[in-house]
C-alpha cells in the first residue's frame, strides 16, 4: 500500500514507512484551498491547509510513501480518522509515477470541491489568514513553515509556497 504525501504527511506521516520517493501526480495541483476549523484554524478563526484541487493539465510533485507490511489495515483507519475528520477531504487511489520510472496506485486525498470548507483565494488573502490562524494541531504558520523547508529539501519547486512562506515571514515580523 502506497499513500501519496504533499503537505503534512511529508514531515509527519504518523505510520511506519518502508520507502518513500518522489513521484508526480497528473492531473491535480496543491492549493491552500480547505479551510481548516479543526487541526489549523478554528470554527470562530479558520485557518488554511493544503489539499489536492483538480485542473486539467496540472501536477503535482510530492512523496509516495511506502506502508511498511501488515500495517495497512492500521494506516488507512489512521489515516481516515486523521484526513476525513470533516469529510472535507476525499479518498481515492490515484496513480503516481515515481521518479525511478515505476507507477504505483496510492491512497490520495483530495479536496472535495462541493464542501463548504473549499475555498479560492488569492495568494495575499491566504497569508493574512495563515501568519493569524491556530488550531488543535498548533499554528497555521508551523504548518505551511514545515511543508515549504520539506519540499525544498526534497528538491520540489512550488512557487506558490516559496512566495507564501516569504510573506507570511514577514507579516508575522511586522
Amino acid at each position: 500500500m502506497w499513500v501519496f504525501g504533499y503537505g503534512s504527511l511529508l514531515w509527519n506521516p504518523g505510520f511506519e514507512v518502508s520507502e518513500q520517493m518522489v513521484g508526480t501526480l497528473q492531473g491535480w495541483h496543491r492549493s491552500f484551498c480547505m479551510r481548516s476549523i479543526h487541526h489549523r484554524g478554528t470554527d470562530a478563526h479558520p485557518g488554511l491547509v493544503l489539499a489536492l484541487d483538480a485542473e486539467a493539465g496540472a501536477h503535482c510533485q510530492g512523496v509516495a510513501l511506502k506502508v511498511a507490511e501488515g500495517q495497512e489495515a492500521k494506516t488507512l483507519a489512521y489515516l481516515r480518522e486523521r484526513e476525513l475528520v470533516s469529510s472535507a477531504y476525499l479518498e481515492k487511489t490515484l496513480d503516481v509515477a515515481l521518479t525511478d520510472g515505476r507507477s504505483v496506485e496510492a491512497v490520495t486525498y483530495v479536496i472535495d470541491p462541493h464542501h463548504v470548507q473549499y475555498c479560492h483565494l488569492e495568494l495575499e488573502e491566504q497569508a493574512r489568514i495563515i501568519s493569524t490562524a491556530v488550531g488543535g494541531r498548533g499554528p497555521n504558520t508551523e504548518y505551511l513553515y514545515n511543508t515549504a523547508s520539506h519540499l525544498a529539501e526534497l528538491g520540489i519547486e512550488d512557487a506558490d509556497l516559496d512566495w507564501l512562506s516569504a510573506r507570511v515571514r514577514a507579516m508575522v515580523a511586522a
